[in-house]
């Protein structure tokens, strides 16, 4: 296929439709007059505008450079004949609020993030833009804006950091938290992890959520291609985020838009890439929202589905042993992908922001090195199946997803120890309280309970750090990290907060689970959840008078992406 036949409707010619609104014309000298103050001069004004919508703060390491890239992507567009105007958004670092109530606004930052940058490209008329994103939720806000504004538009990643002293990252701290609590980890050990596991700026190094939704980003076709896979400081992704910023211009002059690139197909190209890598539950939360934002009817089912055909190939963190610098280090995902692609297992026909399909720009892609050990040959993979499990059952009769590596089994029966909240769990690990054949249920966690569906990585890593990896399970209505690994399902709908059966459980109750079959069950009789369900009551709110109460009153289902747009 031609470039020419990837052309959009709209074509030549349509490289101004916003920018000449707010700029044109005599009436609209009052808004020039404001622009030459930020830096037009009269040329400018002829020039298609390119917003640069930058997640820079120091807030977080994942973000912290993002000033640099937002500045080297407005050069590539102003180079390319654009007029770049930078703006920034908010972000929430899951890393320093996690185990916290302030973690309660992770999830609804990436909404908060979406509207605002929506509201600014669409406020000032926009041409196109740039999103720049680094950690977990401002990366699928992105999309979700792109996918809504529907303009010529290009994500770039900000990158992963180094890995710290020993290989350690941010898990290392968490987990060392459990070690300490158990005894395996002395005061000073559990310092030193402290003060050696961030060296700098860039995402947390493994395959967690920031890598993970970078990795399906560019499966999308949303990114150029390497993008998920450079380091954060690099002359690789400077250059990358001026290629973008040029990428822009030339998806105006050629009438692209996010609506040409986001099919169905490219939503199942990005779970394909997200399994083989054995990426973060999150993934499927955040693809759920991003589809439906560009009227893409996903569903859970769909991981199923494509899940029995896909094998996990990459032995990276957190159940395996690389991080994200050792698979760049190879040639980051775009080998794997030509891998996948040429056993017929991506859709080689979509567009992407190059203006190419994904098989084109795949064409010249070199294997991997022949003594690398980081991503499996298809004839041996880590497992055969998705490690991303959807689980039913009458715990779940909306859904919940689980991430069995493998390494933790398929089935776990024990018994249930009830939760109201995060904290009281990990006080229960870190005490002693929790023991081998619990299966800790942690509810009130979800989008309306939370509210804002908390990520459980200061519990999961709690346990594997005392040891309790393979002997406990926990389930919850909230959401994990990345990093979390060990017998553990989340996005239990629905949730405990709207009366799901959650809400129902008792300590002593026996659960079984089986990653095989795909159940969860709550081995209780009809009759007594019957009583249960007449004498339950919801409890009082979390939410206070804000944000956190406009949320819980907006927000759809977690087996819905949990967005605030439905109607």
């Amino acid at each position: 296929m031609s470039n020419s036949e990837h052309d959009g409707p709209e074509g030549q010619g349509d490289e101004r439709r916003y920018s000449s609104v707010v700029v044109d014309g005599v009436e609209q000298a009052p808004s020039r007059a404001m622009l030459r103050a930020v830096g037009f001069a009269d040329e400018d004004f002829a020039k298609s505008q390119i917003g640069i919508a930058s997640t820079w703060s120091m807030v977080t390491p994942c973000n912290m450079h993002i000033d640099k890239l937002a500045d080297q992507a407005a050069a590539g567009a102003d180079a390319a004949g654009g007029k770049a105007v930078l703006f920034n958004t908010i972000t929430v670092s899951d890393g320093i609020s996690m185990g916290t109530p302030g973690m309660r606004y992770s999830l609804i930052s990436r909404e908060v993030i979406a509207d605002s940058i929506e509201t600014v490209v669409a406020g000032e008329g926009f041409d196109g833009f740039v999103t720049i994103g680094g950690c977990d939720k401002n990366m699928p806000a992105c999309v979700m804006a792109m996918a809504r504004l529907d303009r010529p538009s290009v994500f770039v990643y900000g990158g992963t950091i180094q890995p710290g002293a020993h290989r350690r990252d941010i898990v290392s701290v968490f987990e060392a938290v459990g070690g300490q609590a158990s005894g395996k980890v002395s005061d000073a050990e559990l310092l030193e992890v402290e003060r050696t596991a961030i060296p700098g700026p860039g995402s947390c190094g493994g395959m967690y959520t920031a890598n993970t939704m970078a990795s399906a980003i560019e499966a999308l076709g949303l990114s150029l291609p390497n993008s998920s896979a450079q380091d954060a400081i690099s002359e690789h992704k400077l250059e990358d985020s001026r290629n973008a910023g040029a990428a822009v211009v030339e998806l105006l002059r050629r009438g692209i838009r996010p609506s040409h690139i986001l099919t169905r197909e490219a939503f199942e190209n990005a779970i394909t890439v997200v399994i083989a890598l054995g990426g973060s539950t999150n993934a499927v939360l955040h693809l759920l929202a991003m589809a439906y934002e560009a009227g893409v009817d996903l569903s859970l089912d769909d991981f199923t589905r494509l899940g029995e055909g896909v094998p996990v190939l990459a032995d990276l963190r957190p159940s395996g042993k690389y991080a994200m610098s050792e698979l760049i280090a190879i040639g980051g995902i775009q080998p794997l992908m030509k891998l996948l692609l040429d056993a017929g297992l991506l859709h080689g026909d979509c567009l992407t922001v190059t203006g190419k399909t994904l098989a084109e720009n795949l064409a010249d892609v070199a294997p991997y090195p022949a003594d690398q050990n980081i991503i499996r040959p298809l004839s041996n993979p880590i497992k055969a199946e998705s490690h991303l499990v959807v689980l039913y059952g009458n715990l779940a009769p909306e859904g919940a997803v689980a991430k069995i590596s493998g390494k933790e089994g398929l089935e776990f029966a024990g018994t249930a120890r009830v939760f109201g909240s995060e904290e009281e769990s990990l006080q229960a690990i870190l005490d002693g309280t929790v023991v081998a054949g619990d299966v800790l249920v942690l509810r009130y966690e979800g989008p309306v309970g939370g509210p804002g569906m908390r990520e459980m990585l200061s519990p999961t890593a709690a346990i594997m750090g005392k040891g309790l990896g393979d002997k406990v399970a926990l389930i919850t209505d909230g959401r994990f990290s990345g990093g979390s690994h060990g017998f553990v399902v989340g996005h239990v709908t629905p949730e405990a907060a709207v009366g799901g059966p959650l809400a129902l459980v008792k300590d002593g109750d026996a659960i079984r689970i089986d990653a095989r079959n795909r159940a969860i069950s709550l081995q209780v009789d009809e009759d007594e959840l019957t009583r249960r369900r007449a004498a339950w009551t919801p409890p009082a709110p979390e939410a206070t008078p804000g944000l956190l109460r406009k949320y819980a009153r907006l927000v759809s289902s977690a087996s819905l992406g949990a967005v605030t747009t439905r109607d």
